[in-house]
């Protein structure tokens, strides 16, 4: 049986097994996955790890909690609140002081989250397709976050990911499947955003006025053609924090970091370096 690439280190944060991989060597950069059905660390940035590493940097990729290989305790009440705490933990259980944090949709919300709770351990912050603010949820996202563990339900929902639906395929879709059919996946899931899933989203929402104080230097990225998160969030982000860089990607969905793999590496590379 072949190795399982998503399961990586494992190391106990409060008590949490959490699961993480963890690339080359340098300046510690910590990559926080996005909030889709059955996701891991590894799933979402497969592509980034080692090419961002390869500029002198250390990349760090944990399972956040509840997802992945990352301990999902059945009586846990999952909230903004308990992400960054466990985020934090992890931050520390590594014997980091300063990290650069690279955070895509939900990931990107924890990220900012954090940067305002510690604002002196964040060196820079790249937000991709980032949650983080308060907008009226998509139909999409609203879908994201109500899956229904089917395998078609899989396909239909990849295709809202993807800009490029080449990049779908029934294999691909049939291995995030199993992802979510693994024993305890989709109950940890279903308990993540409950309906009204406007409240789960605004839950995620850090203030404007606490964006407007992250000092740390910021690139925001998003897909021009994101159908999950608008791109105006992106926008609005941009404006609000005092020291950012906007990018915006053409033909482009949810899935940067997929589709845009090489220039993501590079720019994010660049960036961190």
């Amino acid at each position: 049986m072949p190795d399982n690439r998503e399961i990586g280190r494992q190391i106990s944060v409060g008590g949490i097994g959490t699961n993480y991989h963890d690339v080359g060597q340098g300046r510690p950069v910590v990559f926080i996955h996005g909030s889709g059905p059955g996701v891991s660390a590894w799933a979402n940035w497969r592509l980034n790890l080692e090419p961002v590493a390869a500029h002198g940097l250390r990349c760090i990729a944990p399972d956040m909690l509840g997802f992945g290989y990352t301990d999902a305790p059945s009586d846990m009440r999952f909230t903004a609140e308990r992400w960054v705490e466990h985020f934090a933990g992890f931050v520390d259980a590594l014997g980091e002081d300063k990290i650069s944090i690279v955070g895509n949709s939900f990931g990107g919300a924890i990220a900012l989250a954090y940067a305002v709770r510690f604002p002196e351990r964040v060196d820079r912050l790249v937000l991709m397709g980032a949650v983080g603010l308060d907008f009226p949820i998509t139909r999409e996202l609203d879908q994201v976050w109500g899956h229904v563990a089917t395998l078609e339900n899989m396909r239909e929902m990849m295709k809202i990911f993807a800009w490029d639906q080449s990049l779908i395929n029934d294999d691909l879709a049939e291995i995030r499947h199993r992802a979510t059919t693994r024993a305890g996946v989709m109950e940890a899931f279903s308990a993540m955003f409950p309906e009204p899933r406007q409240a789960a989203l605004r839950a995620l929402a850090s203030r404007e006025e606490d964006v407007a104080g992250v000092r740390a230097p910021t690139l925001v990225i998003h897909g021009r053609d994101d159908r999950v998160i608008p791109v105006d969030v992106s926008r609005r982000l941009f404006e609000l924090l005092p020291n950012a860089e906007l990018h915006l990607f053409s033909n482009c969905g949810h899935w940067t970091q997929i589709e845009k793999a090489a220039r993501f590496n590079a720019i994010v590379g660049d960036f961190m370096s």
